[in-house]
């Protein structure tokens, strides 16, 4: 721009400047003018042809991209939950670790169930080593979880054509449940009990509103029966049996603040074998059906395979068979294996039946009261009837053959 106005007002003097007169002897050809200095050759990129001072065109932005702080890849149970965060993981190459995080999670459960498994496990020895008041409100107070559980899973069934008791029914019948182990430790019968219990239900059901049904007695009472009856013969089979065992090892060195030797009855001991049998069981068949397990068992339970059947077989075998060598009953292996078979039968067929309820009702688990194992039914299936069985075989066949 400076150059630009010197030049204009060069032009401009030239032309402004006097002639000079005639008289004088002008040269012939006036004097050349300097040429002007070059103008500096305007930027490229800045001065253009009228010089003016343009902006330089916008830079692009690099694109915004976002990524997920995600754990790679994020939790099995996040996925389910939140179905964006699942495709957030495939879209950042999780897809290939689906699988690996799936294993993650069941591993993650398998801990979990046997760490409260294990903690279940000692906590049920303590009270089975107590017995008397203790073992009583322990079994009323699960008998009441699982009666509410049952009556739940009754009333689930309404939506394939079932007909559930009131909800006054089934509380009472829960109520009347949770009582039978109680009566039982203290007057050692249930008959009486059970049979003023199915009356009380049946009138309440046939005087109510509406139009009674038949399905609504049947379920009340067979609840009565599943969760109160049955659960209670372990009360009798713990207090019932206050014959000491004397042959039992352990009992000479009992503490005497504890009940000395004579706490070491047979109904203890009785039931510490089941128990301890029940367990070795479940396991054996969880662990090898789950390894080796080809051959279904029954259609009621698909998961259940003949493999993990006679393994579990196996397992209760040889643990009541090696319990009663260390405690002294049954004395004869005969005997201890019987006793071994007819444990095996009864957990194997109260599962069953918990899994026939579970099927008509169209749920997986009875609840989600136990973290890794589900509700309480779920995890006391196997004792229901075997607290039964043991009470009669050592109540009748033991005696009876004098095995």
């Amino acid at each position: 721009m400076t150059v630009f106005s010197q030049n204009n007002a060069e032009k401009k003097s030239l032309f402004t400047s006097k002639s000079p007169p005639l008289h004088s002897h002008p040269t012939p050809f006036p004097p050349p003018m300097a040429a002007p200095a070059p103008a500096p050759a305007p930027a490229a990129t800045h001065l253009q042809p009228p010089f003016l001072l343009l902006p330089s065109p916008p830079r692009p932005h690099p694109p915004l991209r976002l990524r997920f702080l995600l754990p790679s890849p994020p939790p099995l149970r996040l996925r389910r939950r939140f179905p964006l965060l699942a495709a957030a993981a495939v879209s950042a190459g999780g897809g290939g670790g689906e699988e690996a995080a799936r294993k993650a999670d069941k591993a993650r459960q398998l801990q979990k169930r046997v760490l409260v498994g294990v903690a279940i496990g000692v906590g049920a020895g303590g009270i089975v080593i107590a017995g008397g008041w203790v073992f009583a409100a322990a079994v009323s107070a699960a008998v009441l979880a699982g009666s509410r559980e049952y009556f739940e899973l009754v009333r689930s069934t309404a939506g394939g054509g079932g007909t559930p008791p009131p909800r006054y029914v089934s509380r009472v019948c829960s109520a009347i449940c949770a009582l039978m182990p109680i009566l039982t430790l203290y007057y050692g019968r249930m008959d009486v009990t059970v049979t003023f219990s199915a009356f009380v239900i049946a009138i309440s059901l046939l005087l109510q509103r509406g139009n009674p049904r038949f399905a609504q007695l049947t379920s009340s009472v067979f609840g009565l029966f599943y969760c109160g009856y049955l659960p209670s013969f372990w009360v009798k089979l713990r207090s019932g049996l206050a014959a000491p065992a004397l042959n039992t090892r352990i009992a000479y060195n009992w503490p005497i603040l504890l009940g000395g030797q004579a706490h070491w009855t047979v109904g203890l001991v009785a039931t510490l074998v089941a128990i301890s049998s029940i367990i070795a069981a479940d396991t054996s068949a969880f662990l090898c059906g789950r390894a080796f397990g080809r051959t279904p068992l029954t259609n009621i339970s698909p998961k259940k395979t003949l493999e993990g059947a006679l393994a579990g077989l196996a397992g209760c075998v040889l643990t009541t068979v090696l319990l009663s060598t260390v405690l002294s009953w049954p004395r004869s292996l005969l005997s201890a294996t019987a006793y071994g078979i007819l444990i095996f039968l009864g957990s194997l067929f109260g599962d069953l039946v918990e899994s026939l309820i579970k099927r008509d009702a169209g749920v997986k688990d009875s609840g989600s009261l136990i973290p890794g194992h589900g509700g309480i039914l779920d995890r006391v299936d196997s004792y229901v009837f075997t607290g039964g069985l043991c009470y009669s075989f050592v109540r009748v066949a033991l005696p009876l053959y004098g095995v």
